[in-house]
């Protein structure tokens, strides 16, 4: 069997490094014309659940790497008023799952690059595919703008949200716009910006419930540790110069209708002037972190979302991560989902390879158990991110907020609904038993 891969993302490559230890051929496409393309210097959160899911696909040294570029690990999840005022915090020593490695926090693109070692020799650069052909003796031939072609007996979509595989072969599927939209920078972390972060805000990931619907992330991520006394440039000498610098990131987001005026086209200066306008009435910590930003950082984003899929007919044509299940980052769960793709999908393909299973059986499991996880997960993030939401209109927005952080403190004051509340939220990001049953590695 020979696979071909679209995308050169996190799901993409962890797929093909899967595939790769079992003995099938995979070929991945990337349109980025160079392994160092700038892919985001931000933050991306890895659940138990994503790791787990990443452990089932990737060599035992490759996920000590990922490991080791990781960011220190959250010790709270915070929920607070625009006046930094304590609404929920959850310990994650007290209330946490026990599962492995924990909430991991790691940069994009250094993910990436601990995802490409291995895979120098079949991941192909500046190809930007224009459509695939499905072939008369079963193969499936991918045509990329550049003229050239590859043929293979799978072709798997893991190529975002402007997904050219699923243009093709779900033309019916379709985005829609949240009407939320979100600006984000980062500021390295100095004695001075520390300072202007709690204990437990450093400590921890916070996320802030202001009126209007308006809603803020403050993360501080420490890599320094890596660096002293853990053997990383003994182990991993070309790897140094790759390592991050601690930082401390934040973003705001809101109804469009709410915004000042529209982010779109705005240079990082406006966006940045943008930020103190929304927040001008937070806490003064808040608006100093946004002050003394670069605006070279800050960028905005348009929050969308899949439209729910009804099932296809399956084919050897297929579809993984925000290819097929765009979702926001309401709930952290959209690169979590993709790992949990690629280590289904991956096991279900070496069960074809084996011959323990029809290739297009295989696939049409896949499918089904991937559209079953990903809408309560697409579902559950756009809760967070929608527009329409009472919460972002004036006066009833401003009551069902005062609902919401009541009910929050609550939860705060009583250990066992802390305990469920934050099951709860971890379920979405994949953390279930289920997940575990999928991602069992395959037999090699």
């Amino acid at each position: 069997m020979k696979v071909l891969i679209i995308g050169a993302g996190t799901g993409g490559l962890a797929l093909a490094h899967l595939l790769k230890q079992a003995g099938v051929c995979i070929a991945v496409y990337e349109r980025d014309l160079a392994p160092n393309a700038n892919t985001g210097g931000y933050r991306v959160g890895i659940s138990p659940a994503g790791s787990r899911a990443l452990k089932a696909c990737i060599p035992s040294e490759l996920y000590d790497l990922y490991i080791a570029t990781c960011a220190r690990s959250p010790r709270y999840f915070n929920m607070l008023t625009e006046q930094l005022g304590e609404v929920l915090s959850f310990d994650i020593d007290d209330v946490g799952p026990n599962a492995l490695d924990g909430e991991k926090n790691v940069i994009r693109k250094t993910l990436r690059r601990v995802l490409l070692r291995g895979l120098e020799d079949d991941v192909f650069f500046g190809k930007a595919l224009e459509g695939y052909i499905s072939n008369a003796d079963g193969s499936v031939t991918a045509c990329f703008q550049d003229g050239s072609l590859a043929t293979g007996d799978v072709l798997v979509g893991a190529d975002g949200m402007s997904s050219t595989v699923r243009k093709q072969r779900l033309p019916e599927a379709s985005l829609e716009d949240t009407g939320i939209v979100s600006l984000g920078g980062k500021i390295p972390m100095t004695a001075e910006t520390k300072a202007l972060l709690s204990d437990k805000m450093f400590k921890g990931m916070s996320l802030i419930m202001a009126p209007m619907g308006f809603g803020a992330i403050v993360h501080s991520l420490e890599f320094a540790n890596i660096r002293s006394g853990s053997g990383f440039a003994a182990r991993w000498p070309d790897f140094v110069e790759a390592l991050d610098e601690d930082s401390i990131g934040w973003g705001i987001w809101g109804a469009r209708q709410n915004f000042p005026w529209d982010p779109t086209g705005l240079s990082g200066e406006q966006l940045r002037e943008l930020g103190l306008e929304i927040t001008r009435d937070w806490h003064p910590h808040l608006c100093a972190l946004i002050r003394m930003t670069e605006p070279s950082t800050i960028h905005d984003v348009k929050m969308r979302t899949s439209v729910p899929l009804t099932p296809w007919m399956s084919s050897n044509v297929t579809l993984l991560g925000d290819a097929v299940h765009t979702m926001t980052p309401g709930r952290g769960a959209g690169a979590n989902t993709a790992l949990r793709d690629a280590a289904l999908l991956g096991r279900m393909l070496v069960e074809a390879d084996q011959g323990r299973k029809p290739l297009l059986e295989a696939i049409h499991a896949y499918e089904v158990e991937m559209l079953r996880y990903s809408a309560e997960a697409v579902q559950e993030s756009k809760k967070q991110m929608d527009a329409n939401d009472l919460v972002h209109r004036p006066i009833v927005g401003r009551l069902q907020l005062a609902v919401t952080r009541g009910a929050m403190r609550t939860i705060n004051a009583i250990p066992a609904l802390k305990r469920r509340a934050f099951r709860q939220m971890m379920h979405v990001r994949g953390e279930t038993k289920t997940v575990e049953d999928n991602i069992d590695p395959p037999q090699r």
